[in-house]
Formats: C-alpha cells, structure tokens, sequence
C-alpha cells in the first residue's frame, strides 16, 4: 500500500515583483514540490494524494480548481486581463509500477512505484506555470487552462476520460512537455509533424485442453512450444511482410506460464506492445498477428484468443505552435537550444488522444547532465537535473503568453 508524506508550506510570492523572471525562492519551491513527488509516486488512476497535493497548492494562491475529473484528474483557469483565446497546457500524475534504484535522499517511499517517466517534474511543472502565469495574468489574454491528467501510462489511458468530461471542448490549442534524457539540460526539441509512434496492446491466450508430462509432450498440446513458434513468427513480420522503410517494433513484456518444472501447462499467455510510424502498417499487422494466431490454433489444435486491449494514435505536431515554442526558446535560451528533431520516437504518449480534437504540440525538454541523469525513461535509475523544472517553466509561460498575443494561432 502506497503512503504520502505532508507536504512543506507553499510559496509566498513577492508582492512587488512584476517581470517573467522567476522570482526569488521559485525555483527551490519547484525543486522541493518535485522531489516530495518523486518520495511519494502513485499509479494510474490512484493518484489521490498528488491529487489532494495539487489542489492545495493552487487553492493556496487563490485558484480555483476544477475536478476531480476521471477519478483523481484537475484542471484550473488563469484568466487574463485582456479578451482573447482558450488554451491549454497538460501534465500527467502517474507513476511507473517499477523499483526505483536510486540512492538519493528523495527515492521512492513506496515500493514497486516509482516516477521513472518524469511525471513528477511535469506535475511540478504545471503547478508552477499556473501560478506563474496567475501572478502574471495582467499580460495574459485569454484565458490558460492547465490540466492534471491521471493514467497516462495505462490502457485505457487517462486522457480518454478527461476528454470525456469536456476538459479539452473549449481549448483552441494544448501545449505539453516531456522530459528527455536524451537531450543536454538547457535544449529543447522541436519536432515538426510526427512525434511519437503509434502503439497497440496485444495479448494472446493459448489453451489447451489439459496439461501434459514434460517427458511426453507428444501426448499432450505443448502450448509453451506452441507459444514460442507464434511469437517467432510475431518477432520476424516487420521488415518481412511490411516495408522496412516504415519502422515498426513488436515487444513482449509479459509472459504467464506454468508452475511446474515438469507439467506442461494448459494455459499460456504473453502481453506486448505493437508500435507503428505508418497508420497503414498498424492495421495491417493487427490484423496479419490475428489471422496468424487463427491458422497456430488449427494447425496445433488449441484454443488462440487474440485480443487487442486498445491503444494510442501518433502524436502529430501542429506547425504554427512548433514555430511559436521555437521563437520563444530563440528568445529566453538562444538559437543553439532549440533542436529541429526529424526521426520521431517509438514510444507513444496518451496526449496524442486530444489532438483528435484540438491542435496540439509536444515539446521535448533536454535533463541531461551527467551520467546519474543519462538513463533512459523508465529505467529503475531514472533522474533528472533539476534545472529542468525552472527552465520548462519559463519557457512554457513565456510560450501561453505569447500564443494568446499572436494573431495567427487564432
């Protein structure tokens, strides 16, 4: 069972400051609210102590927030002083079900959790552009509506209910950031078009009518051998029956079988994760792994259920927000920190599902430093440097303001 520390008081603003610099004390406010989310993850849809968290730190300053929305999801509206358009920012809550590793003062309280994804700097993130832009809102028009979505790393993934309660009806546009430890603290990439890959979830259940001995598995349905001849199969499509020139990656990450050394089991399954760059070879692989699965079950005389739990579409970049993050990281960080990214990712992201309804982009924050801040995403030594959080929120408040002042976006 997960626990959650109390949080250290919020932060008071200094009444006379009135620039977009942060001010005094921001940062180490940021760095405080994000390492007491990184003690106390929780998953997908149980977020309700970061929920709880959240809530209270905006209605501290004022705010009033909306929710809970798809059981632990927020949102809250910073008005600006002048008319102009409704848009958005979304952060994700959730964690990772994995061990964090990390020796360091602020890992993982609880056990088998951890935020190995950088949720926890976006959510710190999000609390920290919704103050910010509040304590600038006289230079807003408009009005910015920050969103704190749960499960993004589950299926079905939070957004689907989020956009179900109408958080996003409103929005003209929606910004959001992710952490990459890919890319050197202080670059941001910008990638035009096509972000990130699609990404199916498949299982596949093969059952036999009994177990068997493991010393005759002649007399019997070996369904473990029979599950490995499919996934060879499976493993062996991309680049075979579709174009190698479109990417594509299959990847088992759960495997049940039996309990016994010597009993074959009458009952085996394994879970992954197809992944597409090209809409068509997403459909058409789909339904090639079902037809496969088909003709193993009558050609081995067991029982196959296919079944594809749902997934996510790409992320596709809108252009005219590429341009306006890339003016505004010109601006604040130089010309050398705003990287053109050309090959999308493989992974997927859930915020791809509100760009069916609203223009959308997806900014790439660099965290790396050192070697301690160099491990991939949801690796169990995931960390990031901290600079990150103060440079997100600058730039993020710098690109809602200029967004809501440029004509062309609306």
């Amino acid at each position: 069972m997960s626990t959650f520390e109390a949080m250290p008081a919020t932060y008071s603003f200094p009444a006379s400051l009135d620039n977009e610099q942060l001010p005094e004390g921001f940062v180490d406010y940021l760095i405080a609210l994000r390492r007491h989310l990184h003690r106390n993850p929780e998953i997908g849809f149980e977020e309700h102590a970061t929920s709880h968290l959240v809530r209270g730190h905006l209605e501290s300053h004022g705010l009033q927030v909306s929710g809970p929305h798809a059981t632990t999801g927020l949102f809250v509206d910073i008005d600006g002083a002048h008319p102009g358009p409704h848009i958005g920012f979304r952060c994700d809550l959730d964690a990772l079900q994995l061990q964090d590793a990390k020796h360091v003062a602020y890992a993982s309280r609880n056990t088998g959790v951890a935020h190995a994804c950088g949720h926890d700097v976006h959510t710190a993130v999000g609390i920290g552009i919704a103050l910010n832009l509040h304590r600038l809102r006289h230079h807003l028009r408009g009005r910015v509506r920050i969103l704190f979505q749960p499960n993004e790393e589950g299926n079905p993934s939070g957004s689907i209910p989020m956009i179900e309660a109408g958080v996003c009806d409103p929005l003209k546009a929606l910004y959001c950031i992710h952490v990459d430890p890919t890319l050197d603290i202080g670059q941001f990439g910008i990638p035009e078009g096509q972000v990130t890959a699609s990404s199916d979830r498949l299982r596949v259940e093969i059952t036999a009518p009994g177990t068997g001995h493991s010393a005759r598995p002649q007399n019997a349905k070996d369904t473990v051998w029979i599950t490995t001849q499919l996934l060879n199969q499976y493993y062996q499509l991309i680049g075979r029956v579709t174009d190698a020139r479109h990417p594509a990656v299959f990847t088992v990450c759960i495997f049940e079988a039996g309990q016994a050394h010597n009993v074959i089991p009458a009952k085996v399954s394994f879970e992954g994760a197809l992944r597409c760059l090209n809409d068509d070879n997403r459909v058409f692989l789909v339904n090639y792994m079902r037809r496969a699965a088909e003709n193993f079950a009558q050609l081995h005389g067991v029982e196959i259920n296919f079944i594809n739990q749902g997934g996510l579409p790409a992320v596709i970049n809108d252009p005219k927000l590429c341009q306006n993050v890339r003016t505004c990281v010109h601006d604040l960080f130089g010309k050398d920190s705003a990287l053109d990214i050309c090959v999308p990712s493989m992974g997927a992201e859930d915020f791809a599902n509100y760009l069916k309804y609203v223009p959308g982009m997806l900014i790439r924050v660099g965290t790396r430093s050192s070697t301690a801040t160099g491990y991939p995403l949801h690796n169990a030594l995931f960390d990031v440097d901290e600079r990150a959080l103060s440079h997100s929120v600058r730039l993020m408040t710098r690109v809602l303001i200029h967004h809501t002042e440029a004509g062309t976006f609306h």
